[in-house]
């Protein structure tokens, strides 16, 4: 399978390995939602297990956004990685899985990253006047947890 996408990807699938059981490939970031398409459609990933990133604030492309898919057919895994820089977005994944809708806004809420095209991209998780992305390695959870149940809840936080 690899081989056939590296053929016709070339220099856009960057790598394509196992780590530890565990087969993955690393992707230019332009080829990301065709190459979904393909492993859904043509190498039968027909589900989207999670979508998740990973911060790096000292890397110039400080984001790894992550997609874990799953094939019921071949019984295998796959995660597909781009990386990306702070302020660029990633196409949405929702076209090709609808599940990708609730995963794409958790990214979105923990990371700040957009996804081009979600039909509804706003927070999951926390409220919508929360500051912040509270997975990125340089965000200050303590002071915005404080600051947020004082001026929401009317009381102290309890951290």
């Amino acid at each position: 399978m690899v081989g056939k996408l590296k053929g016709q990807y070339g220099s856009g699938i960057r790598e394509a390995n196992t780590y530890l059981g565990q087969n993955y490939m690393i992707v230019e970031p332009s080829i990301i939602s065709e190459l979904l398409q393909i492993l859904r459609d043509g190498e039968q990933f027909d589900y989207c297990v999670d979508i998740t990133a990973v911060h790096y604030p000292e890397r110039e492309k400080q984001f790894d956004v992550i997609w874990i898919l799953y094939s019921f057919a071949r019984n295998e895994r796959i995660r597909v990685k781009i990386m990306i820089a702070d302020g660029e977005s990633v196409p949405s994944a929702v076209p090709v899985w609808a599940t990708a809708n609730w995963l794409e806004r958790e990214v979105f809420d923990m990371f700040g990253i957009r996804f081009d095209g979600h039909p509804d991209l706003k927070r999951i998780l926390l409220p919508d006047g929360w500051k912040g992305h509270p997975l990125r390695k340089d965000y200050g959870i303590i002071q915005q947890d404080q600051e947020w149940v004082q001026a929401n809840l009317g009381i102290e936080s309890g951290q």
